[in-house]
């Protein structure tokens, strides 16, 4: 994941692949480090926000609800 003009990165941070349109990738290839522990909660959550991007939702506030 990152800027067009990184050739490493397959997606921007909306998830697009970069030189197509209408295709996002939400999966666990799209991180850019691998990480050490179970992927299974990450992609889920990476799925989540990929879910919200596509229905226009608005960033979760990080203010507690009274």
């Amino acid at each position: 994941m990152g800027p067009a003009t990184d050739p490493t990165a397959v997606v921007d941070d909306q998830l697009r692949v970069h030189g197509l349109q209408a295709l996002r990738v939400a999966d666990s290839s799209i991180m850019p480090n691998i990480t050490s522990a179970n992927t299974c909660c990450s992609t889920y959550m990476i799925a989540e926000k990929a879910a919200d991007m596509i229905m226009g939702l608005p960033p979760l506030s990080l203010e507690p609800a009274i």
